[in-house]
C-alpha cells in the first residue's frame, strides 16, 4: 500500500528522515515492471536555516520551487555534471526541507537494475545517491512528481529497532559550516548497501 501524503506532512524532518528507512521505493519501468528497493540510508535538509539545503537564507529559483510546495512530493536535481540525486519533500508548504535518498537494498526488478548499471557487484548497484538514481531510471522527468501517483512512490515494508540504525553527519557537505556536523544522516547497521562513505 503506498504511504499517504499525512507521513510526509510532518513539520519533523528528522523524524521523517528516520521513519523512511525500511520503507519501499517503487519506480516502474517503461513496461509497469516494479522496479523496487528498501531505503537503508537517508539525509535530512532542513530549508532556509540549513547551510547545506538548496534553500538556505529563503533562496528561492526555479530549480527548488517544488521544495516550498507541500510534502509528499519529489524533488529532484543534478549534481557533478554526472548524477540525479532523488529526495522527498517534507513538512508543509512553504517550508523547504527535504529528506535526500542516499541508499536503497534492490528487491524487484534486480535484472532491470543490472543492465541500467552494468557489470558490477550488486551490492554496488544502489548503495549511493546517483547509483541508486540510475539503477532505478530517476532523472528530472520526475521533478515535482506526486508520491501518490503511478510513476514513483513508497510503500511500507520493514521496521527498525532503535538499536538498529545509527546517525552521524551528512556526507559532502563541509561547506555548511557549523550544519556540516549535524547528525542529520540516519542509515541501518551493517546493511552492505548502504554508501561507502560511512562515519561510525
Amino acid at each position: 500500500m503506498k504511504i499517504d501524503h499525512a507521513f510526509y506532512l510532518d513539520q519533523n524532518t528528522l523524524r521523517i528522515a528516520r521513519g523512511l528507512l525500511g520503507t519501499l521505493l517503487v519506480v516502474p519501468d517503461g513496461s509497469g515492471n516494479r522496479v523496487s528497493g528498501m531505503i537503508v540510508e537517508t539525509e535530512a535538509y532542513l530549508g532556509t536555516e540549513d547551510r547545506a539545503a538548496h534553500s538556505y537564507g529563503g533562496r528561492r529559483t526555479a530549480r527548488n520551487e517544488v521544495t516550498y510546495g507541500p510534502g509528499g512530493h519529489v524533488y529532484i536535481f543534478f549534481v557533478y555534471g554526472m548524477y540525479y540525486q532523488l529526495n522527498i519533500v517534507t513538512g508543509p508548504a512553504e517550508q523547504p526541507h527535504v529528506v535526500l535518498i542516499r541508499a536503497v537494498e534492490p528487491v524487484e526488478g534486480l535484472e532491470i537494475m543490472r543492465t541500467r548499471r552494468g557489470a558490477m557487484k550488486d551490492k554496488n548497484l544502489t548503495s549511493g545517491p546517483g547509483k541508486l538514481c540510475i539503477a532505478f531510471g530517476i532523472d528530472r522527468g520526475l521533478n515535482g512528481a506526486d508520491l501518490l501517483d503511478g510513476r514513483i512512490w513508497l510503500e511500507q515494508d520493514r521496521q527498525f529497532k532503535d538499536n538498529e540504525i545509527a546517525t552521524g553527519k551528512r556526507i559532502g557537505i563541509d561547506y555548511a559550516k557549523e550544519y556540516a556536523a549535524m547528525p542529520w544522516r540516519f542509515w541501518v547497521e551493517a546493511n552492505q548497501f548502504v554508501s561507502q562513505n560511512r562515519e561510525r
